[in-house]
């Protein structure tokens, strides 16, 4: 059972806009994501490539992910080779996956570099197509270094036809019960594209909360409040949970809170993954 506290943001900044990156650092994101693929035109990859090494051959303040190029295209080869192995690498972001064997591609070719580092550099497969989210649970469960699943909306959404958002939602429900079936924490929610809509972004963070999702990624860093509180617990919620996990504690097995709620394991865990993230507020 994932209990840990997990990040609630994560930040991309484009590869080849060194000075946005390092603004990323500084922005209070848990993860920042520095893009080397949508974000960057043809003619500039290379350089985001470079950049990106160049900042990644020393550790950083924060964890930093870099989504490289299509698995399926020129450059990703180039990507990998340019930044397994380097200190300052936390993980790598896997673009429009659709299989297992993807991801167990990528594993084998930075495995030796990961071994040579003092911590395995995770990976993360984002889910594109329809296809892809058929294929949720055998991505989720395809190599150990996978380290979480997630879903890329707005590729998803042309691939489907889908014109309102709650076309998504079954979607999204998939991959909530793919990435828990196989063991991996709660995914984060796409990210929300308007920027200046801090409105419809905290609505929607409510509902992705409703769906099982966990944190959101982001596209500027006015969103980064907005994601982490409508994720973080409110003060009911701790109450609640503080009064569950006393109980817990005071009895061992299945019981009813003098309130007449009735509480088991799966209950008490929950409620000591909310008090893991209530500890953020403090």
């Amino acid at each position: 059972m994932i209990t840990e506290v997990l990040p609630l943001t994560w930040l991309y900044a484009p590869g080849d806009r060194p000075d946005v990156v390092g603004k990323a650092l500084d922005s209070g994101a848990d993860v920042v994501l520095i893009d080397l693929e949508d974000a960057v035109a043809p003619d500039r990859k290379e350089y985001a490539r470079t950049a990106t090494a160049d900042r990644l051959r020393e550790r950083q303040p924060v964890p930093v992910h870099v989504r490289v190029n299509a698995l399926d295209g020129p450059w990703v080869e180039g990507d990998l080779k340019a930044l397994s192995g380097l200190p300052g690498l936390s993980g790598l972001r896997l673009p429009k996956v659709t299989s297992p064997r993807e991801v167990v591609r990528v594993a084998e070719l930075t495995g030796p570099a990961r071994a040579a580092q003092d911590g395995e550099v995770a990976l993360h497969a984002l889910l594109e197509s329809a296809l892809g989210v058929e294929h949720a649970f055998a991505i989720a469960c395809a190599h150990p270094a996978l380290r979480g699943i997630a879903l890329g909306e707005a590729d998803l959404r042309a691939d489907l036809g889908v014109r309102e958002d709650r076309g998504l939602d079954w979607s999204r429900s998939r991959v909530v019960a793919a990435a828990r079936a196989a063991g991996l924490p709660a995914p984060a929610q796409s990210v929300f594209p308007d920027v200046r809509d801090l409105e419809g972004l905290a609505a929607s963070c409510t509902r992705g909360r409703a769906l099982g999702f966990l944190g959101r990624a982001a596209i500027h860093p006015r969103q980064l409040p907005v994601i982490e509180q409508a994720y973080l617990p409110t003060p009911k919620e701790i109450v609640e949970a503080e009064q569950i996990a006393r109980a817990a504690t005071a009895t061992a097995g299945a019981q009813a809170l003098h309130d007449g709620r009735f509480i088991d394991a799966a209950v008490v865990a929950v409620a000591h993954r909310t008090l893991a993230l209530a500890r953020r507020r403090r």
